[in-house]
């Protein structure tokens, strides 16, 4: 896991919570990398597509690469993990 502020994430994930594009891009970049929460394709995935969803075209470029080492089995799961929070939030 990397070094980052466990705040800043806690602040990234309020921010998503309340469907703002940019958090929800930034929380894709940290679940990709793995800075300040353990690495996890799935989660960056799903949070590049909810910052996509949301307007943010960066997002769909990072969506992409992340999915190059994916199966279809993990971004079948990442898109119903997006549609599920689309859902509640």
């Amino acid at each position: 896991m990397g070094q980052l502020n466990h705040s800043y994430v806690k602040e990234r994930i309020s921010a998503a919570d309340e469907g703002t594009p940019e958090a929800l891009y930034d929380l894709g970049l940290l679940y990709s990398i793995g800075q300040g929460v353990e690495q996890n394709n799935v989660e960056a995935h799903k949070y590049f597509n909810l910052a996509s969803i949301r307007g943010m075209k960066s997002a769909q470029i990072d969506r992409a690469e992340v999915a190059e080492y994916m199966t279809a089995a993990e971004i079948a799961m990442a898109q119903k993990m997006a549609r599920e929070w689309l859902s509640t939030h």
